[in-house]
């Protein structure tokens, strides 16, 4: 089972090379890594360039922004099963892609997820936040609650059949993504409860509050879009379930057997 890793990026040189490393350092045979970088002029290409032999295939050119380099990332996908690691992302440890798909195996699910952890920069052994998959159910989604997209792998077909991101989403195009997957088409999918992604804070998703309101109005968009009854006062409520994402802590990243 080939499993297809997409980084997209865009002036990373600061970090790329740790998102690269940890997905080199996987100890699964049958990793197809592509990267898609926006056209990046601060170093990050011949950084990438130095990879060369380890990545599949790599393109730098501009973009429309980040889910349409994703989108570009799985035209060129070959892998049955499909994941993105985004450039201040790393693998949380070297057994992750193969715990996946051993998950994929034992389950014969259409997804598999698991848990996240934010981390300052260089300080990734520090935890400022835990973000768990565990207790995810479609009907959260009308609060805006998904699991965490950087751990989110799918079957390639899933696309092909359902759909790529929608690139008039700013910053929420992930989450009209799952909605459309979850509630529309009813995948089915698999929680695996151990740590898989590590994130670098300061990313579009965790900045500040303008990120916050355009979040949670692309959320109630893409709930109504697809048929969700929500309204923004509910989409709120998530908060009050981050404030324990702030003082839980995960159970471990190690793989588990």
């Amino acid at each position: 089972m080939k499993v297809s890793i997409i980084t997209v990026c865009y002036n990373s040189a600061a970090y790329i090379q740790d998102c690269i490393n940890s997905v080199l350092e996987q100890d699964y045979p049958h990793i197809e890594y592509l990267i898609v970088d926006g056209g990046s002029e601060d170093g990050t290409v011949d950084l990438i360039r130095s990879y060369e032999q380890g990545i599949a295939r790599w393109v730098s050119e501009p973009d429309e922004g980040i889910y349409d380099a994703m989108n570009k990332g799985i035209g060129m996908a070959r892998g049955e099963i499909v994941g993105m690691l985004n450039a201040d992302d790393i693998y949380a440890h070297s057994g992750v892609i193969s715990r996946v798909v051993e998950a994929f195996r034992q389950q014969q699910v259409d997804t598999v997820f698991g848990d996240l952890v934010y981390f300052p920069h260089g300080q990734p052994q520090k935890v400022t936040r835990f973000f768990p998959g565990r207790g995810f159910h479609p009907r959260k989604l009308r609060q805006g609650i998904m699991p965490p997209h950087p751990t989110f792998f799918v079957r390639r077909q899933l696309y092909e059949q359902y759909g790529l991101f929608d690139t008039s989403y700013r910053i929420c195009a992930d989450f009209d993504l799952m909605v459309r997957l979850f509630h529309t088409h009813g995948v089915s999918y698999h929680y695996l409860p151990e740590t898989l992604v590590k994130m670098r804070t300061g990313g579009a998703s965790t900045r500040g509050l303008k990120s916050t309101r355009i979040i949670n109005r692309e959320m109630l968009q893409a709930c109504r879009k697809h048929g969700i009854s929500t309204n923004l006062l509910r989409i709120y409520s998530k908060y009050t379930t981050k404030i324990f994402q702030l003082i839980q802590q995960p159970a471990g990243s190690s793989p588990k057997s």
